[in-house]
C-alpha cells in the first residue's frame, strides 16, 4: 500500500513543483489555486500516513521559482524568511489565537522582500528566495515604491514586506500588450517578471508601479515587543504598511467575515490571496518551533475555501477578438457565492487540452469563482470524445489556424486581416470610460454596428447619426434609446480631453498615465506638432525609448494618421498647456476617498479634479495622507478607523468643495 502511495506522492510533487514554477515565474498559470491547494493537502496527508517525505516536496520548502532569473548576487538572510502554516477553517484560527490578543491583516499576493537599514540608510534589499538565501536587488531601490531610502533611526533595522502590483496597474500594462497569449496571467506574475529585469531596465520597473507593503518589523534595537506598535513605528518611519486590525479569538469570526466582504465587493485594489493573524506579543511568537518550513507561532494564514459546483458543458462559444479566437464554456447554470453562473472563459487551446474538455453535452465540469470573483473551470471529472475546433472564424467566416506563442500557449486565430471582430476590442477601448466615454455603446451594440458596416474606423462612430433610422430598428433600440446614444456621442465630442483621447486610440503601450505624461510634456494641440515632426519622446518622464517608438510607429502608419486627423476635426478637444509646477488648490496634498460621492459624478471625477489641482489620490490611509474624504463621517470602516488612529482629518465631500473647490 505504501508503494502505491509513494507513487502518487511522486506524481503530486512533480505536478505541484511544475505548477509553482509557472505560477511564480511565468506569464501562464497551468493550475488554479483551487487545484494546487487540493493537491498540496493530499500530499500532506500522504506524508503523514506513510511517514515518508520525498526530496523536493513542496511541503518542506519555500518556493524560489519566481527568482530563478532575477539579476543580482545570492546572499544569505540574516533572519530566515520562513512561510506560514495555512488553514481554511476559521475555527482553527480561533484555536491558534487562544486567549491571546492577535492582529488580522491581508495575505498579499506578491513577492516577499527583506529590507535592511543601518545608520539610517537603506543598505540591502533581498528577495525571499528559498527562505535561507535570497537575491540582492538593492540596485532597484530607486525604482520601487513604499519605503524610504533614509529613516530617522540610526540603529540596525530589518523589515519584511510584499512587493505587489495593483489591479489597475496590472490591467493597464496588460492592455498595452497586443497579443493576449503574451499577457501576464495575474499581478503576481507581473511582479515576478518586473523584479527579474536588469539594471538597464529600471525605467520599466519604475513605470510598473511595484509597491512594497511592509508586513512585519523583523528586527530593531528599540525595545518594542508589541507587533502592533512595531508596525506603528514603521508608519512613523515612512513605510507603506499592510492594513491591520486588532482582535482576539472571540472577534475573529466577525473580523474575517468583514475582511472577506472587502474582497467580494471589489474594494481591494491590491491582490490578496487570504488573511494572516499573528500574536501581538512578539516575544511569545518567537518561542515557537520550526516545523518543515513553517515557524509555528510566527503567524497563521487563512485561505478562502472556494465554493465549487459540478455542471454539464452545453456549448463552447468561440469569440473572435483583436488577435485570437477565445473559447468560452457555456454550461448548465449553477449557484456559486450567491450568484448564478453559466459561462466561464476556457482561456486557450492549451488550457482546454490540460483540462480534458470533451464533447458538448458529454463533459462534466467543476466550476468555482476564483478569489470569489471570476468564474473558472478548474476540472473535468468526466468527459467523452474531444472538443471540436470551428472550421471558420465565427465573425467573418475566414480561415482559422492554430498558433503557438512565445510562452508556448496554443491559440486559435483568424487569418483574415480585415475581420471586423479583430477591431471590436479596439472599439470597446475607444468608447470606454478610460477613452472617449460614450455611454450606451455596449459590446453587443458595437458588434452589431460593426457587423452592419456602419463602423469601420473610430471616426465612423461620430458619423452614426447618418444611420439613425437603421439604429432605431436594431434589437433593443427604439426612438428614445437611439436618441440617448446619439446624444452621448455628441457629448463625447466636447467632453474628451487629450489624455483620454490618446488612450482611446489604442496606441500600443500608451494608456492612462503614459498619455497624461505626453500631454503634460507638450500640451494640446502642441503634442500634434511634435507628432508631425517625429519628435523622440524618450526623454519624457515615465516614457522611455520603447513607448516613444510605439507612439512614433503608430503615428507613422498612414491609415492611423488619417483617422487621427479625422477625429481631431470631428471632435473639439480642449486645449491644454504644458504642465509646469502646479500651484492649484490641492497642491502637495494627498487625499483618500471612500464611500459614495454625491457632488462629483464618480470617484474618477474626484481624482481627476484633485490631480488637476496639483494633489494626489491614494488608495489607502497612511501617515502620508492629508485628508480622508468620506460622506459618512461616523462610519466604522477600516479607512475611517485607520484615519482616526493616525490623526488624519476626515472631511465630507461638501467640506472638501468648500476648502478646495470643484
Amino acid at each position: 500500500m505504501n508503494e502505491e502511495k509513494t507513487i502518487r506522492m511522486r506524481e503530486l510533487i512533480s505536478r505541484l513543483n511544475e505548477a509553482s514554477e509557472a505560477y511564480y515565474g511565468s506569464r501562464d498559470e497551468i493550475m488554479s489555486n483551487y487545484e494546487w491547494d487540493a493537491m498540496f493537502d493530499e500530499l500532506g496527508r500522504l506524508e503523514a500516513e506513510t511517514g515518508i517525505v520525498l526530496p523536493d516536496s513542496p511541503t518542506q520548502k519555500v518556493s524560489a521559482a519566481a527568482e530563478d532569473n532575477i539579476a543580482g548576487a545570492k546572499e544569505p538572510h540574516e533572519f530566515p524568511a520562513l512561510s506560514l502554516a495555512k488553514t481554511k477553517s476559521v475555527e482553527e484560527l480561533c484555536e491558534w489565537a487562544g486567549d491571546r490578543p492577535v492582529w488580522l491583516s491581508w495575505k498579499l499576493d506578491g513577492l516577499t522582500l527583506v529590507l535592511t537599514y543601518d545608520a539610517g540608510r537603506l543598505v540591502r534589499i533581498l528577495t525571499r528566495g528559498d527562505g535561507a538565501v535570497g537575491t540582492n536587488i538593492t540596485f532597484m531601490k530607486d525604482a520601487l515604491r513604499g519605503f524610504p531610502k533614509e529613516i530617522a533611526y540610526s540603529g540596525h533595522l530589518v523589515v519584511r514586506g510584499e512587493a505587489t502590483i495593483s489591479y489597475p496597474e496590472f490591467e493597464s500594462i496588460n492592455a498595452a500588450i497586443d497579443d493576449p497569449s503574451e499577457r501576464y496571467a495575474n499581478p503576481r506574475n507581473l511582479a515576478a517578471g518586473t523584479l527579474g529585469l536588469d539594471v538597464k531596465r529600471l525605467d520599466e520597473v519604475r513605470r510598473r508601479g511595484v509597491l512594497f507593503n511592509a508586513f512585519t518589523l523583523v528586527y530593531t534595537e528599540e525595545d518594542i515587543v508589541s507587533w502592533g506598535k512595531r508596525m506603528d513605528r514603521l508608519d512613523e518611519l515612512g513605510f507603506t504598511t499592510v492594513a491591520r486590525e486588532p482582535t482576539d479569538a472571540v472577534g475573529l469570526p466577525d473580523a474575517v467575515a468583514r475582511w472577506t466582504r472587502m474582497v467580494e465587493d471589489g474594494t481591494m485594489q491590491t491582490p490578496v490571496d487570504g488573511l494572516v493573524i499573528c500574536y501581538d506579543d512578539t516575544a511569545y511568537a518567537a518561542t515557537g518551533s520550526v516545523t518543515g518550513h513553517h515557524a509555528t507561532r510566527a503567524g497563521f494564514a487563512f485561505k478562502w475555501s472556494d465554493e465549487s459546483a459540478r455542471t454539464v458543458l452545453r456549448q463552447v462559444e468561440w469569440s473572435c477578438g483583436a488577435t485570437t479566437i477565445t473559447p468560452v464554456a457555456i454550461f448548465d447554470p449553477v449557484q456559486l457565492e450567491g450568484t448564478t453562473v453559466s459561462r466561464a472563459s476556457l482561456v486557450n487551446l492549451s488550457e482546454m487540452d490540460r483540462l480534458g474538455i470533451g464533447e458538448n453535452g458529454a463533459t462534466e465540469l467543476e466550476v468555482i469563482k476564483a478569489n470569489k470573483i471570476i468564474p473558472k473551470v478548474v476540472g473535468v471529472p468526466s468527459a467523452k470524445g474531444r472538443y471540436a475546433l470551428p472550421e471558420s472564424c465565427p465573425s467573418c467566416g475566414g480561415p482559422v489556424s492554430v498558433a503557438t506563442g512565445v510562452s508556448g500557449a496554443r491559440t486559435l486565430k483568424c487569418s483574415n486581416p480585415d475581420c471586423p471582430a479583430k477591431n471590436l476590442k479596439k472599439f470597446e477601448r475607444f468608447v470606454s470610460k478610460i477613452g472617449a466615454d460614450i455611454d450606451g455603446l455596449s459590446t453587443e451594440t458595437l458588434r452589431d454596428l460593426v457587423g452592419l458596416g456602419f463602423v469601420r474606423t473610430f471616426a465612423d462612430i461620430y458619423r452614426l447619426s447618418a444611420h439613425a433610422d437603421e439604429i432605431r430598428q436594431m434589437e433593443g433600440f427604439g426612438d428614445k434609446s437611439c436618441e440617448n446614444l446619439l446624444a452621448a456621442i455628441e457629448r463625447s465630442k466636447t467632453n474628451t480631453d487629450a489624455a483620454h483621447f490618446l488612450t482611446a486610440l489604442c496606441i500600443p503601450q500608451i494608456a492612462g498615465d503614459a498619455a497624461k505624461r505626453l500631454v503634460g510634456a507638450y500640451g494640446w494641440p502642441g503634442l500634434i506638432d511634435e507628432l508631425e515632426k517625429g519628435t523622440d519622446f524618450a526623454a519624457v518622464d515615465g516614457l522611455g525609448p520603447e513607448r516613444s517608438a510605439a507612439v512614433l510607429g503608430w503615428y507613422g502608419n498612414e491609415e492611423n494618421r488619417r483617422v487621427f486627423r479625422e477625429l481631431t476635426e470631428l471632435m473639439s478637444i480642449p486645449a491644454a498647456e504644458p504642465k509646469t509646477e502646479n500651484k492649484g488648490a490641492c497642491a502637495g496634498l494627498t487625499f483618500v476617498v471612500t464611500g459614495e460621492v454625491n457632488k462629483f459624478s464618480n470617484r474618477d471625477a474626484f481624482k481627476a479634479y484633485v490631480e488637476a489641482s496639483g494633489g494626489k489620490v491614494a488608495g489607502s490611509v497612511s501617515k502620508k495622507t492629508d485628508f480622508l474624504v468620506n460622506n459618512d463621517l461616523t462610519s466604522a470602516s477600516a479607512k475611517n478607523t485607520k484615519a482616526k488612529e493616525l490623526g488624519v482629518p476626515i472631511i465630507s465631500e461638501d467640506e472638501f468643495i468648500e476648502r478646495f473647490g470643484m
